[in-house]
């Protein structure tokens, strides 16, 4: 049994993680999923009410609210296969969560990109207004990692910097689905932090070191 959750900032890759796990036959799980489902249960328009609700559900059920919602889902699907992508964590709260309901089982993935790497691929994505101001992205991104993100990001098991081509990052993502890190770790791209590995002691010291690439408070997804 393997689950694997995804963290991120906007722009930096996480959606197309998740496609390549719905390629590959892997179960994805969106956490945003959730709050869709309050949004609606709750009579309201998540386009417009989605940050609003994900507020409204840490406040009256505490910070890992969101994970907890997420849980029997995941379950479910581990009912059929051994591997589940668990799309969107959004702070170390809800990492704690995971990691206490799937010990060594589950791990955390961070997917990373600079700030203006990202701002780009939002312009050309444009799903709503902040895709489309880089000021208006910068305070999403801090609200972002206000939640906790930051810290979340800085505990994966597994750092991949998204910056070279769609294709090589298409398969770095579909050996990190299939487990296999060794295929992966110790290039410029892809840094092992707690994961048991063959790796050399480099690649270790590697994944230690803070990158160039690494975001910072004032520079890095809805869910």
């Amino acid at each position: 049994m393997r689950v694997i959750g995804t963290v991120g900032l906007p722009g930096s890759g996480k959606g197309e993680a998740a496609a390549v796990a719905r390629e590959t036959g892997v179960p994805v799980v969106t956490m945003g999923d959730v709050i869709r489902e309050a949004c609606r249960d709750r009579g309201l328009d998540p386009a417009e009410h989605h940050g609003k609700v994900a507020r409204a559900l840490r406040e009256e059920n505490g910070p890992a609210a969101i994970a907890e919602r997420s849980l029997p889902t995941i379950e479910s699907e581990l009912e059929d296969g051994d591997t589940v992508l668990v799309d969107g964590l959004r702070s170390e709260v809800e990492l704690d969560r995971f990691r206490e309901a799937f010990g060594d089982a589950f791990s955390l993935v961070s997917v990373e990109a600079p700030f203006e790497t990202r701002a780009d691929r939002l312009l050309d994505r444009a799903r709503d207004d902040t895709d489309l101001n880089r000021e208006a992205l910068r305070q999403r991104e801090e609200r972002e990692l206000g939640f906790g993100m930051g810290e979340a990001m800085e505990r994966a098991d597994v750092v991949v910097e998204n910056t070279d081509t769609l294709g090589t990052y298409r398969e770095r993502i579909r050996a990190i689905l299939a487990g296999d890190l060794d295929a992966v770790a110790g290039g410029d791209y892809v840094h092992l932090r707690s994961v048991d590995t063959d790796t050399d002691a480099d690649a270790d010291a590697d994944a230690d070191a803070p990158g160039d690439n690494s975001p910072t408070p004032t520079g890095g997804d809805s869910r």
